[in-house]
């Protein structure tokens, strides 16, 4: 899925994204907003993972919903 169509859509993907990354809180998806900078960001921080690798589970994610 294209990510101005996740960011328009994000109060109906939090909840997969939520599942996908179990560690990110709601305060955390909240202030992504849908936002491909910012979640891969809270992604990384969280999971103390390389930006490159956040995108990449990013990425699948987008392509899975």
């Amino acid at each position: 899925m294209a990510n101005d169509k996740i960011a328009g859509k994000w109060k109906q993907l939090k909840g997969s994204a939520k599942e996908r990354w179990g560690a990110l809180t709601d305060d955390d998806l909240d202030q992504a907003e849908g936002k491909r900078d910012k979640l891969v960001g809270k992604i990384q921080e969280r999971y103390g993972i390389a930006k490159e690798e956040a995108e990449k589970q990013y990425d699948d994610w987008a392509t899975s919903v």
